[in-house]
């Protein structure tokens, strides 16, 4: 009896089973920590210096307080639409954080990241008013001017800090367009608390500022916490993400720059000696749209480089 021994045969590679590919990875900017640590001490110097410059130097109380009585001059149309702005200001900042923080943190289930948010936003609110309280008032410098210390705007720093909350609430491909517009909201309120003589440029800055110290932190932390969710393509991947939101405040600060230069070296060669200016008030204003735009566009910037890329899955 003969027994015959049958040899398997061989089968192509590609007819095996196949493990499973692995899911992208998604990988995190290099140095977000140190970054995120360096924004916020660079937000705490300029409040600082904000503050000494426009507060504690001749020069800078002589720019500041000009800005606010040279408001006077275009305080027509332009002062109502804005007394109409800051009237429904609290009740607007308040409403938008507060429907867009709660649909996200139910949908999404962003839990902890609502209650950093919250909680930056309400702690930058606070130490406005701490240090409108603590803050000396304005030392005699040879202006006229009101000795009550109005550093920093509270009305601003409303603004600026539900826009932030939104900002940090919502995914990493949506946050070009909220920081935008956010930002345009911010400065929009700022330069209405201006025309209505309500604060001077300065004190409109030092609320951005607070407002960075605060929510900077809150945002590494959401990043760490939030770490699933922090995650995008890039940028152009999504409308909301395009390079376009990102570019829009630097020109704007760069145009805003130009006049501010224009505004200042007009002043100083003494252009319109004969008449009422509004030098000043162009530079006061160019100062608050260049502050603001210039921090949203670092802050799109920093959580862009911050949120983990998605890279394409391994072969």
């Amino acid at each position: 009896m003969i027994f015959r021994q049958e040899h398997p045969t061989m089968q192509p590679a590609s007819e095996y089973p196949q493990p499973p590919s692995r899911a992208p990875e998604a990988r995190q900017g290099r140095g977000t920590g140190i970054l995120f640590l360096l924004a916020t001490l660079v937000s705490m110097a300029a409040l600082a210096g904000t503050y000494f410059f426009f507060v504690r130097t001749t020069t800078g109380q002589f720019i500041d307080e000009s800005a606010l009585v040279e408001a006077v001059e275009i305080h027509g149309a332009a002062g109502k639409a804005a007394n109409k702005l800051l009237d429904w200001l609290p009740a607007v900042s308040l409403l938008i954080a507060t429907v867009v923080v709660l649909f996200v943190t139910v949908l999404k289930r962003r839990w902890a990241a609502a209650g950093i948010a919250v909680a930056a936003c309400v702690g930058a609110n606070v130490a406005t008013q701490i240090l409108k309280d603590i803050v000396p008032v304005r030392p005699y410098r040879g202006i006229e001017t009101l000795e009550l210390n109005s550093l920093p705007s509270g009305h601003t720093t409303l603004a600026a800090s539900a826009a932030a909350a939104v900002f940090l609430m919502v995914s990493p491909r949506w946050r070009p367009l909220a920081g935008f517009l956010g930002g345009s909201f911010a400065v929009a309120t700022g330069v209405s608390t201006l025309i209505n003589q309500w604060h001077r440029p300065a004190d409109v800055v030092a609320a951005f500022l607070v407002v960075a110290v605060f929510m900077l932190p809150a945002g590494w932390l959401i990043n760490r916490k939030g770490a699933r969710w922090n995650v995008w393509d890039g940028y152009g991947a999504h409308w909301a993400s395009a390079r376009l939101w990102l570019a829009l405040p630097l020109l704007a600060a760069l145009a805003a720059a130009a006049v501010a230069a224009f505004s200042l070296l007009g002043a100083a060669a003494g252009m319109g000696q004969a008449g009422n200016t509004t030098y000043y008030f162009w530079a006061g204003t160019s100062l608050i749209v260049i502050a603001g735009y210039l921090a949203t566009a670092a802050g799109v910037w920093l959580f862009g480089h911050a949120a983990r890329r998605r890279s394409a899955p391994r072969r």
